[in-house]
């Protein structure tokens, strides 16, 4: 009898991929190498509690850091068979890693850069979680409490120095571009590479990963030996944008919210290239930030940027933006297209404005503790479809407030595209509704099909499949 190809066994699927594992067994360096034996038990107790999964989850993310792939589900059961411990020793620590990718090993040995994003993830997602939110006294409620928890997961992290002079550049932009954005991204982390900044991005491929590998031939053309390729990162989006080798500085924040934070209290500037909803949800809650009152004398230097036949796409993002939170939006961005230099020139420039400014209202220059963010920006959004279909999207709303729900919105569509929760989600329920009033949803549907159209939603050669359906009110 003649099986039905289309009904294979999981067994059958893996022989045909012919996926190819290693074992390793390897020590921690750096924040892990040296810990005490009670601080060993607390790990080794949590890493065989409820963050056992959640923790192998995000070691099998950093591990796959050779393949492309931008869904988190398809990650999974890949490497169904992975498995990661953690082994008490004298002197602390070993991960015994089993059935690993092998993309992470060359001679047989795990790359350098690798092993310390293992245990950064380690570091955060385990031993932060444990010493943090087991703390009674740890606030997690209100704005101030929340701006204290990502200060202490950035110092833990070794994130914050403390005399060093404002020189960090956040860098978003989409993991799915075409090879002239690629190029060209490279070519502004080069230049600021060659101008002493460091380079901060939400650590996967594509844009997040162009500028590092160009500053870092900036560093080295400047024998720069201390150039900082910080990656930011959460447990839901880590499988689906991998952290790439470059990355020297790696931090797990618990979910976007405090991600955004952080990359916007660490950062002092903003450069933007060309992406899809996650950019455009990070775009969103900056700007949501620098439309609240309090943050007026606040500098945070934003630029968006693109190489010559991308410019289409800064002017649809403009365009939206203007529709939706109104002309004076503005005043927060500028758009240079296609020319690296005078981007970091004008970086260079407004990053020693910045140095001046947190001198002048005697703000720190490693974390910006004066910068405002409105608690409901903090509080997580958990993404479902009553949620999604929940969030308010009204011409009559204040800007502020209608930045904040616009952003959930675009948070949503990158779980239902990316993250494993999302798909599934989506899978079992359908794509999720988005209702508003009619310019609002209009500008959305316009934006969403530029973004399909030019293929940012999903990497090239992969077939896009909505993950919502837009309705007026």
């Amino acid at each position: 009898m003649n099986k039905d190809p289309d009904h294979r066994s999981p067994d059958q699927d893996r022989q045909d991929r012919c996926v190819e594992t290693m074992d390793a067994m390897v020590t921690p360096t750096g924040a892990l190498e040296l810990l005490s034996q009670d601080e060993v038990s607390r790990l080794r107790e949590a890493d065989h509690g409820e963050l056992n999964e959640l923790f192998r989850r995000c070691a099998l993310a950093v591990l796959n850091c050779g393949e492309e792939t931008d869904n988190a589900t398809e990650v999974f059961e890949q490497y169904p068979d992975f498995s990661i411990e953690i082994v008490r020793r004298t002197r602390g620590i070993r991960l015994d890693v089993r059935n690993a990718p092998v993309c992470a090993f060359v001679d047989g040995r795990m790359l350098n850069g690798v092993r310390d994003n293992l245990f950064a993830v380690l570091r955060d997602v385990v031993f932060m979680s444990s010493e943090l939110y087991g703390n009674e006294q740890v606030d997690t409620e209100s704005a101030s409490g929340i701006r204290n928890l990502v200060f202490h997961i950035l110092r833990n992290a070794g994130l914050l120095h403390l005399r060093t002079p404002p020189r960090l550049v956040v860098c978003w932009g989409g993991h799915s571009i075409e090879r002239k954005e690629y190029v060209y991204s490279k070519d502004v982390g080069y230049q600021l590479g060659l101008r002493g900044m460091d380079i901060c991005t939400g650590c996967g491929p594509g844009a997040m990963k162009s500028p590092m590998k160009g500053a870092a031939i900036g560093h080295a053309k400047q024998r720069i030996r201390e150039g900082r390729y910080v990656g930011v990162t959460e447990p839901g989006i880590i499988a689906a944008e991998s952290p790439n080798p470059i990355v020297n500085r790696l931090v797990v924040l618990p979910d976007i919210e405090k991600r955004l934070e952080a990359f916007v209290r660490m950062g002092h500037g903003i450069v933007v290239f060309p992406g899809g909803a996650g950019t455009l949800e990070e775009i969103l809650f900056l700007l949501g930030v620098l439309k609240d009152d309090r943050n007026d004398a606040i500098e945070m230097p934003l630029i968006f940027t693109g190489p010559a036949g991308s410019e289409s796409y800064f002017r649809r993002i403009d365009e939206f933006l203007v529709t939706t939170l109104g002309q004076e939006i503005r005043q927060h961005y500028q758009i240079i297209e296609n020319d690296s230099v005078s981007v970091a020139r004008q970086m260079t420039k407004s990053i020693a404005s910045v140095a001046r400014n947190r001198r002048k209202t005697g703000d720190a220059y490693y974390y910006n503790w004066l910068l405002r963010i409105p608690l409901e920006m903090k509080k997580p959004f958990a993404v479902s479809h009553k949620s999604m279909a929940a969030v308010e999207l009204r011409r009559d709303l204040p800007a502020t407030q209608l930045a904040i729900n616009l952003r959930r919105v675009f948070s949503g569509i990158v779980a239902g595209n990316v993250k494993d929760d999302g798909i599934r989600l989506v899978r079992e329920h359908g794509p999720f509704e988005i209702s508003g009033d009619g310019e609002i949803m209009q500008a959305i549907d316009k934006l969403l099909k530029g973004f399909i159209e030019d293929g940012r939603m999903k990497l090239p050669g992969k077939t896009y499949y909505p993950c919502y359906t837009i309705a007026a009110n």
